[in-house]
């Protein structure tokens, strides 16, 4: 058994053929611990972490005692670098780290199974027959994503080509993906996930 999703064509919306997509895949409940848990890992992930501060040993200078131990009535200092000073370094100071968290291949697969199940029950995952763009104008692929109404949409294709790279590059509204390069923070985030009949069989193959 599978689920029937209507294949909608792209230029009047109508619904042109089905899809039997796997309970497996579509059918799912939502996890949402595994799902924060997926969502965290990708934001932790983007940061740069390149932050870096000095410490008291990568200041220059200080090898010279600023003044003698005893005797001139001030607090005994070995150096003008020590973070009470000025001119010294940072106490605890920061430095460059990778804030990747890991996630293995399976709780990966229920994440994403999850979010796509959710987003089929939710009415915001639109299966379309087939994406044809005659040219690379940005135009021509806007008046078809606005018939969808959706302030952020998520088109996936099986491959970017020139021409769906030159015409989506300058709609701010919308994410073009491929299959193997699924993004579940921009399909949390999104209104509308599009997807095409072949990118749709192929995501099932992956997630198999």
């Amino acid at each position: 058994m599978g689920l029937q999703i209507p294949a909608l064509s792209i230029k009047d919306l109508s619904v042109v053929s089905t899809v039997v997509a796997s309970d497996e895949i579509f059918g799912k409940p939502f996890n949402e611990t595994l799902v924060h848990q997926l969502v965290t890992k990708y934001l932790a992930g983007s940061r740069a972490g390149t932050k870096a501060q000095k410490t008291r040993s990568d200041v220059s200078g200080g090898g010279a005692k600023p003044w003698r131990q005893k005797g001139t009535g001030r607090a005994r200092s070995g150096t003008t670098r020590s973070p009470v000073w000025r001119t010294g370094g940072v106490a605890f100071a920061a430095r460059p780290r990778n804030y990747d968290q890991k996630l293995n291949r399976k709780m990966f697969r229920a994440g994403l199974v999850s979010i796509l199940s959710e987003l089929l029950r939710q009415e915001r995952l639109v299966v379309i027959d087939a994406l044809n763009l005659d040219t690379s104008k940005t135009k021509d692929l806007n008046l078809q994503i606005q018939k969808f109404e959706s302030n952020r949409s998520i088109l996936i294709v099986t491959l970017i080509d020139e021409k769906l790279a030159l015409a989506s590059r300058n709609i701010t509204s919308l994410n073009v993906l491929e299959v193997n390069n699924l993004n579940p923070v921009l399909l949390v985030g999104a209104d509308k996930v599009i997807i095409t009949r072949d990118a749709l069989i192929q995501l099932e193959e992956r997630l198999a």
